[in-house]
């Protein structure tokens, strides 16, 4: 889809809001200029500066639009669809791996990209980027705490505690697919993640659980 026709029919807010999504994870936060991002956005600074009052104000908001549009997407994936709690999480792992594809721009997260920069500098972006990430992981503690309860698996540090792991996991191999300019190492860091998971509740080659 072209660029004139994603922007079709949106508002200056949002179609920067778009370009930052794109820009931020191919360049980096502080190398992404204003003018970078009306350029993308087809905008003039006179409408960036109507809408955000500075590149850190539309950090934060593109940090909360990030958490709402791969919310939805998320929200529409298949892996909701299994019956069992361990398949869905299962599956939702698969899936993960399934959409490292393309560039790596493509693939990996806006707020990961941008809290590694300002963690330090920025604690506005730095805290709207923990509530996208902790708030995605929250999304997946429902099934894993039945898929727990369903086996009477004693998780160390309970389903919250490896909610987060995921996307520790996630996270770390889009770094590492980045350093090494290959997506492949991000495919296999889930792949890992996959079999601690298995492990973990008792996954064997031949079934499902450990009953």
């Amino acid at each position: 889809m072209s660029k004139t026709a994603t922007r079709k029919g949106k508002d200056a807010r949002t179609k920067l809001l778009d370009a930052a999504l794109r820009v931020i994870r191919t360049k980096g936060y502080s190398a992404t200029t204003v003018d970078d991002l009306c350029r993308e956005a087809g905008v003039t600074k006179g409408a960036f500066f109507h809408h955000f009052k500075s590149k850190d104000d539309l950090a934060v908001a593109a940090a909360d639009y990030w958490s709402q549009t791969t919310g939805a997407f998320f929200e529409e994936a298949p892996f909701h669809k299994h019956a069992d709690p361990l398949d869905r999480v299962l599956a939702y792992l698969a899936f993960r791996k399934a959409i490292v594809a393309g560039t790596v721009p493509e693939f990996t997260c806006l707020v990961g990209t941008m809290v590694q920069e300002v963690y330090e500098t920025s604690p506005a972006i730095r805290e709207a980027c923990n509530r996208s990430i902790t708030g995605h992981a929250a999304t997946l503690v429902g099934d894993i705490s039945e898929a727990a309860a369903a086996r009477g698996v004693v998780l160390p540090q309970g389903p919250e505690g490896l909610a987060l792991h995921t996307q520790t996991v996630i996270q770390g191999g889009f770094v590492l697919a980045k350093a090494g300019n290959d997506p492949q190492i991000a495919v296999d860091s889930i792949e890992h993640l996959i079999r601690y998971v298995e492990l973990l509740f008792g996954v064997t080659q031949g079934g499902n659980d450990n009953e």
